[in-house]
């Protein structure tokens, strides 16, 4: 028989134990990492595959036992159709998307399109950095998207199947390839060339072949996809810039604890330098080989050239003028120098 005194002793001993198992199980689960995954399109090997392998490294290390990135590229978990669906499914917890996959969510993002705005990648940055950039990254909260940072791919050159490529007049008439945009569209319609949409896969057969005679590309594109072997000129125009936006779904952020938020932030902004200096190596290597290689010659553009097409290109910044802000395409036009 048990008496009243045992029978006590064995209850605070049994919740003496429960509540030594509720605080362990507090304990393991206040230790578990918050598993963050970053899921993106390319390779390992490019700037935006290295950027975010520094993001995981330099996460990890300001965070140590907080956070465990997991970083998926080559579309590993979600191609571009799906990547932004699940950013604010909350499957994953950052993408960096070109910047022409925002317009849906903010026709303001549209300005990074608009050709022979910005001089070079210098002036690219000096936006990008400044308060209206900055107030881009934010423009989309209430859609549930917040951009941590810009991630470069660089600016882009114009190439074609013929031998003189320094004006307007040189592409009258002649079939580009582009990307899904309204601008770029909008941008070789203003030039009497006639814009056709193309899966990027399909470039290269598209200019050996003649379905197309020319393109727009970064000299890293150019190379890799060897286009510069089925074209036979290809302008230094930097006429336009291919960029990518490091996005995170609001609420997720907003839960996260201050400490945690504060070490993320950091550890973006080093990835950030780390891949666009990866980004502007990498383009100047390439634009060299190009050379070197010697099938596309390369031509510089004086700046009454710019100018001419700066000129032709107005109607176009005029056109998207009224979606994008005329605040934000004078304030792109200043951090020209």
């Amino acid at each position: 028989m048990h008496t009243p005194t045992t029978f006590r002793k064995r209850t605070l001993l049994s919740s003496a134990l429960l509540a030594a198992c509720l605080a362990l199980s507090g304990m393991a689960q206040a230790q578990s990492p918050i598993v963050i995954k970053f899921s993106h399109v390319v390779a390992e090997q490019t700037p935006k595959g290295q950027g975010a392998l520094k993001f995981k490294e330099l996460a990890e290390k300001k965070l140590p036992g907080k956070v465990q990135v997991q970083v998926f590229p080559s579309s590993q978990l979600f191609g571009d159709a799906k990547e932004l669906e699940a950013l604010l499914l909350g499957d994953v917890q950052f993408i960096a998307p070109s910047l022409s996959k925002f317009d849906r969510y903010t026709k303001k993002i549209q300005v990074f399109d608009l050709p022979f705005l910005f001089d070079d990648i210098d002036a690219v940055d000096r936006f990008q950095s400044g308060p209206q950039g900055k107030a881009l990254l934010e423009s989309m909260k209430a859609r549930g998207l917040l951009g941590l940072g810009y991630w470069h791919n660089g600016m882009k050159q114009l190439s074609t199947n013929k031998d003189k490529l320094t004006r307007p007049e040189d592409v009258k008439g002649l079939k580009f390839r582009i990307q899904a945009s309204d601008v770029l569209e909008a941008q070789f319609r203003a030039l009497g060339a006639n814009p056709q949409k193309m899966a990027f896969a399909e470039v290269y057969q598209a200019l050996q072949t003649g379905v197309v005679d020319g393109q727009e590309n970064t000299w890293s594109n150019i190379y890799s996809q060897k286009f510069h072997e089925v074209q036979k000129t290809i302008a230094e125009t930097n006429h336009g810039v291919i960029d990518y936006m490091v996005v995170t779904n609001v609420k997720w952020w907003e839960g996260l604890p201050a400490d945690v938020r504060k070490g993320l932030s950091e550890a973006m902004t080093e990835a950030t330098a780390h891949a666009n200096k990866l980004a502007s190596d990498i383009n100047e290597a390439d634009r060299k080989k190009i050379t070197d290689a010697g099938k596309a010659k390369i031509q510089k553009l004086s700046k009454d050239d710019v100018a001419s097409w700066r000129k032709t290109m107005e109607p176009v910044w005029k056109k998207f003028e009224g979606d994008i802000g005329r605040d934000l395409i004078d304030g792109a036009q200043k951090a020209n120098k």
